[in-house]
């Protein structure tokens, strides 16, 4: 290893030993948790440091930066979670190279992404807060979006995600988002899944049962200055 390489190593190792610790906490295994390193502002050169560290898993919320990267970096065989939120004309630009999409949160979005012959992987988003402009469908929607995206043709749904509030203890929205992620697998038994917890989040999360991590400076470090 590089002594460039060394801070990074060492960011990413403290974090997979904490979500370890945390996950061990919970009665739970830690080979369960799926941890996606959030590049955003980053240049396409840390995705490749963190690929030399063992990282497979990247998430981008912009899509123009997310396309640029997926095609540089086309031959490292990584997985791309599209992790923002997602302008329905943009929708099948994103399938080209994302291969999850968090953020399904209205029916435009499933007619968008739908395509028959491409499977692609997804998250129902949810809403934790009582601000409608926020991203996320609401959770009285959510079993009836669920069934809609299990539907459609070419989607796979996973399961639920959300970002918790800063106004509420994390654990207490992520027990929220833990019911209604009972209520979805009532009617989509496989969609057990729940992609929730971030850098400063991520262990209540994972007591609530969270099985994929979208973790951003805790990893990368502070973003670099914008132009």
């Amino acid at each position: 290893m590089t002594d460039a390489l060394a801070p990074l190593a060492e960011r990413v190792e403290r974090v997979r030993g904490e979500v370890a610790d945390a996950a061990r906490s919970a009665g739970r295994d830690p080979a369960e948790l799926t941890l996606i390193a959030v590049t955003k502002f980053h240049p396409a050169s840390l995705v490749r440091e963190l690929h030399e560290l063992g990282i497979r898993d990247f998430g981008e919320n912009r899509h123009q930066e997310a396309r640029e990267k997926a095609v540089e970096l086309a031959g490292l065989g990584l997985a791309w979670h599209f992790v923002g939120q997602l302008q329905s004309k943009k929708a099948r630009q994103v399938r080209e190279y994302a291969s999850v999409v968090h953020s399904i949160d209205r029916e435009a979005l499933v007619s968008a992404l739908a395509e028959a012959e491409h499977p692609l992987d997804c998250f129902l988003q949810i809403n934790l807060t009582d601000d409608p402009a926020r991203g996320g469908a609401q959770p009285a929607e959510a079993e009836a979006l669920a069934e809609s995206i299990a539907a459609a043709p070419g989607l796979h749904l996973l399961g639920v995600m959300a970002v918790a509030p800063l106004d509420e203890e994390p654990r207490a929205a992520f027990a929220r988002l833990r019911a209604i992620s009972d209520r979805v697998t009532g009617v989509v038994p496989e969609a057990r899944f729940i992609s929730a917890g971030m850098s400063h989040d991520f262990a209540e999360a994972i007591a609530e049962g969270a099985t994929h991590l979208r973790i951003g400076t805790a990893i990368t470090g502070n973003r670099p200055p914008r132009d």
